[in-house]
């Protein structure tokens, strides 16, 4: 009694520690995995943070800017060239410090692309050959730069920078949905391997039953020895066929594996996901969806703008070219800091470059048509790609409606094949099939669980494709936000 008992709890202990081994997973776990801990998921993360930190600093260029600059010591010893008053050159010795510090606060104009400044600037000068100290300073002073008739970069960027954040926040959600369809592609490489190991198995044990069994038929005569020999060639290929399957499945569960950076070193059992809940797509939605929501249809707007600013840049560019700077401020000097702040006087400063191409020899306009010539490609090529972009949308949404019928026929065709192999088994073990209606009927039988599977692979991956290529929800009827 006492060893029978010990032969039970070996044999629960053994089930245990055999289903220990093993970790049961679905396609929605394998997907919510790929989408937290995968390389490629941490790399959509990165980008994320990448673009924001860059709109971030395009932001900051338009804010004030306060800094402090200066040339704290400078120092100099030495001999330096001294022009006389005759023309003639003296060098002499000079050992002085001539210190500055001057703190300004910009605010960069995107409206007329210039530049308004407001700052203050303290100067020293210590003459060690003299042993003199003087102070030169600016107590306040505004000033102004500002182009005119020149190509206002600040104005443009302030149009097609948004959008590049915007395109690089859709890419985000768009590379997690990539991930999922990347993670799906492997979830049923793996599943496919494993039921062709299970239909391998399966084979080859049916097939060794169903060669004794024929052997005690030919020594009954009620077969030939050619049935038996068809019999035994058969159970040799399905244990070819289960090495083979074998050696599928590891490669398949070591690729799934990495890609979800996973360590777990149990043998990983994939359930066979069910078809959703049939659900209509209407494909005007999704194409509405795309370009509401694609980073592809925002750089459409994106590509048409850089194109068009190109052409203005090469115009303004080519002709007259002119720069107002202006300032106003107050300024003094002493022997002392303080001084520098008592009645200083006025000073200002006002300056306008121009420069305008006279002869270039068709240089400026060449430059001209080059760009209208690379805004029509843009044109052109951006609408082209629109074609395309809504054709594959159409073409998603159709492929996905047919697909969800498709799975439900082969699931039904399925459940016949496996129906009609056990009607033949159990016909051919009372002598009423031969072996050749069996090898038929094991065929169609694994055939039809391929395409089964198959099936809903084809059905799951383009469920994902369209999701990533409207980045929208159709189940649930709302947009997808990462």
């Amino acid at each position: 009694m006492k060893k029978r008992y010990f032969y039970i709890l070996l044999i629960n202990f053994t089930a245990r520690f055999a289903e220990a081994q093993i970790q049961r997973i679905s396609l929605t776990e394998v997907v919510q995995q790929a989408r937290e801990q995968s390389v490629a998921s941490k790399q959509a993360v990165t980008s994320r943070k990448t673009n924001y930190w860059q709109y971030r600093s395009f932001m900051a260029d338009f804010k004030p800017q306060l800094s402090l600059n200066g040339t704290i010591p400078g120092f100099t010893n030495s001999y330096i060239q001294v022009v006389q008053p005759d023309g003639t050159v003296s060098f002499q010795s000079v050992s002085y410090n001539n210190s500055v510090a001057n703190l300004s606060l910009n605010q960069s104009i995107a409206l007329t692309g210039g530049t308004i400044y407001v700052q203050q600037q303290m100067q020293r000068f210590d003459n060690f050959a003299g042993k003199t100290t003087s102070y030169n300073g600016i107590p306040f002073e505004f000033g102004i730069t500002q182009p005119l008739f020149r190509f206002n970069a600040m104005k443009w960027n302030r149009k097609i920078e948004p959008l590049k954040y915007q395109e690089g926040n859709q890419q985000y959600i768009a590379s997690l949905e990539q991930v999922a369809l990347d993670a799906t592609g492997l979830y049923f490489d793996l599943l496919v391997a494993q039921v062709n190991l299970q239909i391998a198995g399966k084979n080859r044990s049916n097939n060794d039953t169903l060669y004794k069994i024929a052997g005690h038929k030919l020594e009954l005569g009620k077969i030939s020895q050619n049935d038996l020999l068809q019999l035994q060639m058969g159970l040799l290929t399905a244990q070819k066929d289960l090495a083979s399957a074998q050696q599928a499945a590891a490669v398949a569960s070591l690729k799934l594996k990495m890609f979800l950076s996973s360590r777990d070193e149990r043998e990983l059992e994939l359930e066979i996901p069910m078809e959703k809940d049939e659900f209509p797509v209407n494909p005007q939605l999704a194409l509405d969806q795309a370009f509401l929501n694609r980073s592809t249809a925002i750089s459409f707007r994106r590509r048409l703008l850089e194109a068009e600013r190109d052409v203005v840049q090469a115009k303004q560019e080519n002709g007259l070219n002119a720069s107002l700077n202006a300032t106003f401020g107050l300024s003094n000097q002493g022997s002392r800091p303080g001084e520098v702040y008592k009645k200083p006087q006025d000073r200002e400063f006002v300056e306008l470059q121009f420069t305008l191409p006279i002869m270039t020899w068709g240089r400026n306009k060449a430059r001209t048509e080059v760009a209208k010539a690379n805004r029509e490609f843009a044109q052109q090529s951006v609408e082209q790609d629109k074609l395309t972009f809504e054709q594959e949308i159409f073409t998603q949404v159709t492929l996905l409606q047919m697909l969800q019928k498709q799975v439900k026929l082969t699931k039904l065709a399925d459940q016949i094949a496996a129906n009609r192999y056990q009607i033949a088994q159990d016909r051919f073990i009372l002598s009423n099939l031969s072996v050749t209606d069996l090898g038929i009927a094991i065929q169609e039988k694994d055939r039809a669980r391929r395409d089964y599977i198959l099936a809903l692979r084809d059905y799951w991956q383009s469920y994902y494709t369209l999701r990533l290529l409207t980045l929208y929800d159709f189940e649930h009827d709302s947009r997808i936000n990462g």
